[in-house]
């Protein structure tokens, strides 16, 4: 079942039964309202039996009635261009048909996999709105917005166990929400909606009302309807001495935001899911290796642990996804014929039977207790970090210490690499250089959130070599991959066209150490200096 997604960008009113809508036609830029059209609203909300997803501010819903009847799912609010009391509320929506009642849409319910961790979803409350659309027209006939006045009934059904229904309730709130128009509508719109008799509502959406803040908490936290969602990053305390935990805490916080986002991506299968998730994982490794000492042992052994497996995971497809998308553009460069297309097509066959295979893999493990177990880990480290009770040093020094620490351990693979026989050994050699690089980048990118420049200075040093010798595993890879699809029963043109692929991964070898004992010579000084 496709589903379509769109942007809300919504301010929802408390109002009185009494009172009346003003008129609207003298909001700035508003040229004339449309004749009021009135429809009858019927809603299901589906949750968990604890509410994991209204906890986290999200909302899934089967609406019949009006012109936008079918499934909706709308995601945690962003916030919107505004000021005052007329900030907006902005989310995103993503629609799916009518289809079966009672059952969601499998394309919605990839998208919060990550919330739910293997739960159900039930229906656990009903809302029937009296609508009544007040169409706002510009000058030039375009559509700004639209400000619905809705009499609401809403009752919570009862959960599985056949507790927790009746509790009805009935309210009006008025609801004005763009079209085509743009954020500064808001100001004016609230002050006119305001003098009639309106004030900004106090629960975030019909649904957070219907449940009541008591309903919305989960077993680990008291949070109401309109707290801040679970995965926002907290932010870094102001000054010098913020502690090495906090800081630890933000740049691990938005990197487990980003794999949560990405959890849905990689179920539906979208472009660089599985790239993006395996970099914010390889983030978390780096910082929890990187500080370490900071925290409780067991806690943060057993995530490193969670987290290489995960890693493990994403790099079968990842890998796979590289070699494929690199050697099809060589043999594009080779043109076609009888051994390209040869070799195309047994590439196809092999490196493309392990992308699927390592995707599939992938996907079952996040469908397992384990993985969402995980999830819950990450985010128990970061809402409740287990320091030592030790007290916790100043950011700072922790930080550059951390920095230091990682740009001697570069250093060191550097020296065993340019002392590496050349072959096999060099190659593996260059391999632990690029990933010493790697943990460089990111313990410098935590402590950028308070080193600044110098530590941006490492990171963006530490990057270029890691790209270089990105390059260089990946045409090592690529050559080794050709090395074993070749075969002696091979006609004379497949073989012409492998050993042109196996030269072109020779040249980019090559190419990839010059630019690499380039990079490594320009912050030699840099590295060797870190950010103290």
């Amino acid at each position: 079942m496709e589903a379509s997604q769109g942007l809300e960008v919504e301010k929802k009113y408390d109002v009185g039964s009494d009172a009346t809508v003003p008129p609207l036609d003298g909001l700035p830029g508003v040229a004339r309202v449309g004749e009021p059209q009135t429809a009858k609203l019927e809603a299901v909300y589906f949750d968990t039996a604890d509410h994991a997803l209204a906890a986290r501010r999200i909302t899934l819903r089967r609406r019949t009635g009006g012109g936008d009847a079918g499934w909706h799912l709308k995601l945690p609010p962003e916030e919107a261009a505004g000021t005052g009391d007329a900030e907006p509320q902005q989310r995103r929506e993503v629609h799916a048909p009518l289809g079966q009642a009672g059952v969601v849409p499998d394309a919605l319910l990839a998208r919060v996999q990550a919330y739910l961790r293997g739960a159900e979803v039930v229906p656990v409350a009903r809302l029937r709105t009296r609508r009544t659309t007040h169409a706002l027209y510009g000058g030039d006939g375009v559509h700004l917005a639209d400000l619905a006045d809705d009499r609401v009934t809403a009752e919570r059904l009862p959960g599985p166990d056949g507790g927790g229904g009746g509790n009805k309730q009935q309210w009006r709130e008025w609801e004005l929400e763009l079209v085509n128009g743009d954020a500064s509508l808001f100001a004016p719109a609230g002050q006119l909606l305001v003098g009639a008799g309106a004030r900004p509502a106090g629960h975030a959406s019909k649904l957070a009302k219907a449940l009541g803040a008591p309903a919305l908490g989960t077993p680990d936290r008291d949070q109401d309807a309109d707290a801040a969602p679970d995965e926002a990053i907290p932010a870094l305390p102001a000054g010098k001495k913020s502690p090495a935990a906090a800081v630890v805490t933000v740049y691990a916080a938005a990197q487990i935001k980003e794999l949560l986002d990405q959890d849905a991506a990689i179920r539906l299968e979208e472009p660089e899911a599985v790239h993006d998730m395996r970099s914010a994982t390889r983030r978390l490794r780096s910082v929890l290796a990187a500080y370490r000492k900071l925290y409780r042992a067991v806690p943060v052994r057993r995530l490193r642990d969670e987290l290489k497996w995960l890693g493990q995971l994403l790099g079968e497809p990842r890998d796979a996804e590289v070699l494929l998308a690199r050697l099809r553009g060589h043999l594009d460069d080779l043109g076609q014929g009888p051994g390209p297309d040869a070799a195309r097509d047994r590439l196809e066959r092999q490196a493309g039977a392990t992308y699927d295979a390592g995707y599939r893999r992938l996907q079952e493990a996040m469908r397992t207790e384990r993985y969402f177990r995980l999830l819950d880990s990450l985010e128990e480290f970061r809402d409740n970090p287990p320091v030592r009770t030790e007290t916790v040093p100043p950011g700072r020094r922790v930080a550059a210490k951390a920095v230091d620490k990682a740009a001697k351990r570069l250093r060191r693979s550097h020296r065993a690499a340019s002392h590496a026989r050349r072959g096999i050994d060099h190659e593996n050699a260059l391999h632990r250089v690029r990933k010493d690089a790697k943990k460089l980048r990111h313990v410098a990118e935590s402590a950028a959130l308070i080193k600044g420049k110098r530590a941006n200075k490492v990171a963006k040093a530490a990057h270029r070599q890691q790209k270089i010798l990105g390059d260089y595993h990946d045409a090592v890879m690529a050559r080794d991959l050709l090395a074993g699809m070749a075969s002696d029963r091979d006609r004379a043109a497949v073989s012409e066209a492998y050993a042109a692929l196996l030269q072109r991964q020779e040249e980019l070898m090559s190419a990839a150490q010059a630019k690499y004992r380039k990079a490594r010579k320009k912050s030699r000084d840099l590295l060797r200096r870190g950010v103290i």
